[in-house]
């Protein structure tokens, strides 16, 4: 969402919490309100939740469409709305036929985010006859907390932060914002990392995506160290629907169509460029050259399923939809009006190529309905994903990690269609779609559980535990992958890796971190005490006469260095502490270097015991010593911490100076 004018299970084995006990774990959700009339997502499951805990203080405002009394329940415990700053950009009142002004979602998206992170279980659910079955949240058994910050307009930063200070104040113990601006504004002129460092100084975990912006560099947004934040990733469950040539090729898609399917007659196939909108712009084709055809169209500008329309609006019978260069492979799943499906760059150029040299090009498609297990591997990052490096704090590795955010079915509201398209009349119970929206509130979720299981834990060590835990290989054993570029992704583009809950709840290590340390993480970036006023708001004067050497020496459970010449090195301090259930526990390191790089871990043991439960070392990272050519920007590679049960991993990334030339390695 925009802001600013501004092979996951779930996790049954992980907590008592997941499989619908009793939480205490109250989930805020900052989005666009939430439906809960006739959703199960949103209803206590059997006798098992009491009254909401009483540390919480928020709770259900009655207004327009939402009814309190009848909507809430020991499940959904909070739901407000926050409008003011909205309105005065709008500069006149909200127009209620078109959005409710109150906690009611009629957008969707807050929605699915909240059913994602908490919601019960269903059993039954489904997109009509795709990926039927039982959805159940994250934390099936925390509270959810909605407040509603984003509106058919936008998210506006005022309301924003009132909905922070709201949540905060209400008590909540997560927030999940699948929210975020298009670029990655200074810390200080972030409304979400403002209302963030407030949250975090009161024990809150923050979860954020890291936007949709990919797959270029610097593109993540929700990047200050204080927020955990998540790129989107898929699953290996598939939608398929094959485009069919009159030659006989076959070519695999996916589609979410779920009317009724094509014959087994092929159609005139005829491409949109030579129809007046190779995007399949609606208004733009020519009925005569569309009309009773199959038409392929390029994705990008205009909405995937509007082309379908606008393909219907023509005449057209059907849709294959290519990918171009910027979205290679990645293929997401649609509800689309016609039949239709999704096919990647480089089964779009062959189908291209078949229109323009055969005389009488014809095409059909078959759809498979939800096929589970099959390739493609998976997890794969998703080619929309925002990216690092952190364009404002380089030495801080963005994203944190990754979660499912490809395809995601989870609860919708009556208000819209599951397109979003006007000409769309269908209205349905649940909804599957896409982007970092749908993965943030995954690791919302998980947060909740170590919350709920580590109640002592700290934002910063619940943080740690899911990145040092997360793993880097797919079902395949291979890399993961990044649909963008086919090869192996980069912690740039996955993190420290893909979620992994059961690890997390027993990490053996973590690294921490306090609102101090964030203090003097502001410092070294060269913040002024009247800008870190900002984020403390007590009226408190930050001191930096003692600020780290560097933002790098944050006790960041990952190390991003960036060398200013080929004869550069670093060296970073880390404390971390044992939370494993072996007091007198041994660990060892072992340094995966990044090319062109020595890595030396000081000490490379540490033992802890009862009065030593915290531990420092330091990582030098500096450039080796024999010639060679550095072909690269970047470099990666690992540390870990082993006492032969737990393995603590933290990412390293190295980027090269801009010129590319012999380096002394």
């Amino acid at each position: 969402m925009a802001s600013r004018k501004q092979l996951l299970l779930p996790c049954l084995v992980l907590l008592p919490a997941a499989s619908g006990a009793v939480s205490d774990v109250v989930v805020g959700v900052l989005d666009t309100g939430i439906y809960p009339l006739n959703r199960s997502s949103f209803k206590p499951v059997g006798e098992g939740l009491g009254p909401p805990p009483s540390s919480f203080s928020g709770g259900c405002v009655s207004a327009a469409k939402f009814n309190a009394s009848a909507f809430c329940n020991s499940k959904l415990i909070g739901a407000k709305f926050f409008y003011k700053g909205y309105e005065e950009a709008l500069g006149h009142p909200i127009n209620e036929t078109l959005e409710s002004k109150s906690p009611l979602d009629t957008e969707g998206h807050g929605t699915h985010t909240a059913s994602t992170a908490a919601g019960s279980p269903v059993d039954g659910a489904g997109f009509y006859q795709y990926a039927r079955g039982r959805a159940v949240g994250m934390a099936p058994g925390a509270r959810i907390a909605a407040y509603k910050i984003c509106w058919k307009g936008g998210c506006l930063d005022s309301d924003i932060l009132a909905a922070f200070d709201e949540a905060v104040g209400d008590g909540v113990n997560v927030i999940s914002l699948s929210v975020g601006s298009s670029y990655a504004a200074d810390f200080y002129q972030d409304s979400i990392a403002i209302g963030a460092f407030g949250a975090v100084k009161k024990g809150i975990v923050v979860s954020a995506s890291a936007g949709n912006s990919g797959p270029g560099e610097y593109t993540a947004s929700n990047i200050a160290p204080w927020i955990l934040t998540v790129g989107a990733s898929t699953v290996d469950r598939e939608f398929p629907a094959d485009a069919v040539l009159g030659d006989g090729s076959v070519y695999g898609g996916v589609s979410l169509y779920a009317g009724d399917p094509l014959n087994s007659t092929k159609l005139p196939l005829v491409y949109a460029a030579d129809c007046g909108s190779r995007l399949c712009l609606i208004g733009e084709l020519d009925k005569d050259k569309v009309a009773g055809k199959m038409v392929l169209c390029e994705r990008g500008v205009n909405a995937r399923v509007e082309k379908g329309a606008a393909v219907g609006k023509a005449g057209g019978i059907g849709m294959i939809l290519a990918n171009t260069e910027e979205s290679g492979e990645e293929l997401i799943a649609d509800p689309h009006l016609i039949p239709s499906t999704m096919v990647g760059q480089k089964f779009g150029d062959k189908i291209r190529h078949y229109v323009k040299t055969d005389p009488s090009p014809t095409a059909t498609i078959v759809f498979h309905g939800t096929v589970i297990g099959k390739s493609p591997s998976a997890p794969r990052v998703a080619s929309f994903s925002s990216r690092g490096p952190n364009s404002r704090a380089a030495e801080i590795l963005k994203p944190d990690v990754t979660a499912p955010g490809v395809n995601i079915l989870a609860a919708w509201t009556g208000e819209a269609s599951p397109t979003d398209l006007d000409i769309d009349p269908r209205r349905v119970p649940f909804n599957i779609i896409s982007g970092t929206s749908m993965s943030c509130p995954h690791v919302s979720g998980l947060a909740a559980l170590l919350r709920q299981a580590h109640p002592e834990w700290s934002p910063a060590a619940v943080k740690s535990a899911l990145m040092t835990t997360a793993y880097n290989l797919d079902n395949s054993g291979e890399i993961i992958k990044d649909l963008a570029t086919g090869t192996e992704s980069t912690p740039f583009v996955r993190g420290a890796g893909h979620v992994d809950p059961n690890g997390a709840l027993d990490p053996g290590l973590v690294y921490d971190a306090d609102t101090a340390d964030y203090i003097g993480f502001l410092c070294a970036l060269g913040y002024t005490p009247s800008q870190i006023a900002v984020f403390t708001r007590d009226g408190s004067v930050a001191d930096c006469s003692k600020k780290p050497a560097r933002s790098g020496d944050l006790n960041y459970p990952a190390f991003a260095a960036v060398f200013s010449s080929y004869k550069d090195s670093v060296t970073y301090h880390r404390v971390v502490r044992n939370v494993g259930g072996d007091a007198n526990a041994v660990y060892e390191a072992k340094v995966e270097s990044p090319a062109g790089v020595d890595a030396k871990v000081t000490p490379a043991k540490l033992v802890f015991d009862e009065e030593h439960r915290s531990l420092a070392y330091e990582i030098t990272l500096a450039v080796s010593g024999n010639p060679v050519i550095v072909d690269a920007k970047y470099s990666f590679g690992s540390v870990t911490w082993s006492d032969g049960k737990h393995n603590v991993t933290s990412p390293i990334a190295v980027t090269w100076p801009e010129s590319a030339g012999a380096a002394s390695m």
